[in-house]
């Protein structure tokens, strides 16, 4: 059968859906990223938050109208949406076929030969038990590829669902993720992406002294030339780990850090473990260990009890740190979670003027360091030619992909994608740096 796979959301999500496309794959089916066309499409979906929700039923809708068109067959919704709502979806989305949850990956070969049998399939396996090893078809540019290395959260941030959808967090065997990095590494990615809801605590779980630092000294024995970290939290992140990083030269000093505020009652209510100045000492060591990290971190604005006095201090902390990358994000009061039941609700009108203020705030903060890098000679991985700008584009060790901005640059001769160059910064450009190659 010809099977279509889209996958929305984060990149934990893509790797499941090059799960599901392995699968389908290695059972003989034809696997393509275009709907038009096909047996079944199968709809990876995000529901953490209420533009992921937005995004995830047009494109149920999208899929629905190409099946009434006669150019699709069967629609399968899989992951996080369905985990939350199949009741919804089975009451007001008739056009879907069958739904996978969040602990069903491994069944999607069972659910697409079911539902062109004409059964409706729905498949909800234990979310705490997932199968995260196997053969994936990995689906990003030849040079970065994304490592998964647990699954689920145990955090319980009062703001977020994901526990619910993804299970208690679960770390891969050690010796599973090195033979998958091995592979990659082995199949020309250079990039190497750690990925995880919370990285910074892989191994605790199996209690057997794995730890992320551990990892990743193993991991920096393979033949990559980048290796990148998402998402460490403030807490966890022990000096063991500060000194591995400072101390291996594949890992870049790009550390993406979320800490949602710098008030310790937000903090509090968001039953978040760490208060503003133990972020200020840890964002310390990391610049003392590192005089050129680059720290990147989220942030949400009109959590319930949230004042002016509570916001102003989230602006100064910002101010004083001057983080050089931010996500920003206003409070969505996601059903099921404690913070939705907070007292205090903050005005959505309030909430979404502060987010635009942080992000203006950010975006100064962002520019100066652009700014000071005019005239240095940087790093960069080549991603091809732009042909829209007419000249080449790629990323720093400052710039994580889909992300963060890139830099745009000429050179005196062909540069293929997937190679690193060094260039020198000659300008800004709607954020992003200009340069040229140097020789």
């Amino acid at each position: 059968m010809n099977v279509a796979f889209i996958s929305l959301g984060c990149a934990k999500n893509l790797v499941n859906t090059e799960q599901m496309m392995a699968l389908c794959r290695d059972a003989g089916h034809t696997v393509t990223g275009d709907p038009e066309g096909a047996d079944v499409a199968v709809l990876n979906t995000c529901g953490f938050i209420e533009s992921a929700k937005s995004e995830a039923i047009d494109s149920i809708l999208e899929l629905a109208e190409l099946k009434n068109q006669g150019k699709l067959k069967k629609l399968l919704v899989a992951g996080c949406l369905s985990q939350r709502y199949p009741d919804d979806i089975r009451a007001e989305l008739p056009e879907v076929d069958g739904m996978l949850g969040t602990g069903s990956y491994t069944d999607i070969v069972a659910a697409v030969e079911r539902v062109m049998a004409g059964e409706r399939p729905e498949l909800f396996g234990d979310i705490h038990r997932t199968g995260e090893d196997g053969a994936r078809w990995v689906t990003t540019p030849p040079w970065t590829a994304y490592l998964k290395i647990a699954e689920g959260c145990s955090n319980g941030c009062a703001f977020c669902v994901i526990p619910r959808l993804r299970g208690r967090y679960r770390s891969r065997p050690m010796a599973a993720l090195l033979a998958e990095a091995k592979g990659l590494a082995d199949s020309g990615v250079k990039e190497l992406i750690v990925i995880a809801q919370d990285i910074t605590r892989y191994g605790l779980d199996l209690g057997d002294g794995t730890t992320l630092a551990g990892l990743l000294t193993q991991l920096c024995r393979l033949d990559f030339h980048w290796i990148r970290l998402h998402y460490l939290y403030p807490e966890a992140v022990t000096d063991e780990l500060i000194e591995v990083i400072a101390r291996e030269k594949k890992i870049v000093h790009y550390l993406d850090i979320p800490i949602q505020h710098a008030n310790d009652g937000i903090l509090k209510a968001m039953r978040r473990r760490s208060t503003r100045a133990e972020i200020e000492a840890l964002f310390a060591k990391l610049r003392a260990a590192m005089p050129d990290v680059v720290i990147r971190t989220s942030l949400i604005c009109g959590l319930p009890g949230e004042g002016e006095a509570e916001f102003e201090e989230l602006c100064q902390f910002l101010r004083e740190q001057k983080l050089q990358r931010a996500g920003v994000f206003q409070f969505s009061p996601e059903e099921g979670t404690l913070a939705a039941a907070m007292e205090n609700q903050v005005d959505p009108e309030t909430a979404g003027r502060r987010v635009e203020l942080v992000v203006d705030l950010q975006s100064r903060i962002m520019d100066q360091y652009n700014e000071d890098r005019l005239g240095t000679c940087m790093e960069v991985l080549c991603e091809g030619f732009d042909a829209e700008a007419g000249c080449y584009a790629g990323r720093t060790y400052a710039d994580s992909a889909d992300i963060d901005g890139r830099v745009l640059f000429t050179a005196a001769g062909l540069v293929p994608a997937g190679e690193f160059v060094w260039v020198r910064v000659t300008g800004v450009s709607d954020g992003d740096l200009t340069g040229e190659m140097e020789e």
